[in-house]
């Protein structure tokens, strides 16, 4: 789940501006340097938070089809919990396509190298540029639109870092509390898995990012979508549909 906050880093820099939002009233936007110090200190908090959470887990199924669809074959479910060690987490499937799973055990995921810093954070801000272009109201509330696309010149070094460099876009921060409320991401170049063997998607992939306050202490995500088309296996048309989303968050360590 920490990927979560990784890759809300990694959106937040990059999306296309949809119709629709409602302009609030105008007043001088923020000064951006307190202004992102503030939201790159939340997302910070959040990153470090998270562990103390369990949570439900629904996501698309992953496979491949004869026609090549990933995403399409279903919903699971999994409900995860933290180990006793920071970076420990267990994770139990417990629903397929809206059926009770009654008879898996928990698997182990071991996060513990990114439960002590998070580098990939301070890479993905340092391949972005970012710009805050106007206030809008969103769900109710009012919100500074960020604009950020990729630096001229850069060189990332972590795997968030290069995803980054691959997609422009608008991040909607919430302005009174300096954290970020939605995210829409459009690539302008492909993205590879597997050293482009396994996948490779298409310049135009979408990602949509969600994030809610889940109580008084910390705002966490709430859903990620990708969608896009591309190539599998080198040659198999690939067409993605792949949604993830967390729920049920309830804090189990104090």
């Amino acid at each position: 789940m920490r990927a979560a906050s990784v890759i809300v880093v990694v959106l937040v820099m990059t999306v296309m501006v949809r119709p629709g939002h409602v302009q609030s009233p105008e007043r001088p936007l923020p000064p951006p340097q307190t202004f992102y110090l503030a939201v790159v200190a939340n997302l910070a908090k959040s990153d470090r938070e998270q562990y103390r959470y369990a949570y439900r887990e629904r996501r698309s199924e992953v496979h491949t089809n004869p026609f090549g669809r990933i995403g399409t074959g279903g919903f699971v479910v999994y409900e995860v919990t933290p180990g006793d060690e920071l970076g420990i987490y267990h994770r139990r499937l417990v629903e397929r396509d809206g059926k009770p799973v009654t008879d898996q055990k928990a698997e182990v995921l071991d996060r513990r190298e990114r439960g002590r810093s998070n580098p990939s954070i301070d890479d993905v801000l340092a391949t972005l540029d970012f710009k805050i272009r106007a206030r809008e109201v969103l769900a109710g509330r009012d919100t500074t639109v960020v604009d950020f696309a990729p630096k001229k010149v850069s060189d990332p070094k972590t795997r968030q870092g290069k995803v980054a460099k691959a997609f422009k876009g608008s991040a909607w921060i919430d302005e009174a509390t300096r954290e970020v409320m939605r995210v829409e991401a459009t690539s302008i170049d492909s993205i590879s898995y597997g050293l482009g063997v396994v996948a490779r998607l298409g310049e135009g992939t979408k990602a949509t990012l969600s994030r809610e306050r889940i109580d008084s202490m910390v705002w966490l995500p709430t859903s990620i979508r990708l969608t896009g088309d591309g190539r599998a296996l080198l040659f198999r048309k690939l067409n993605v549909d792949y949604v993830i989303e967390w729920f049920n968050y309830r804090r189990v360590i104090e």
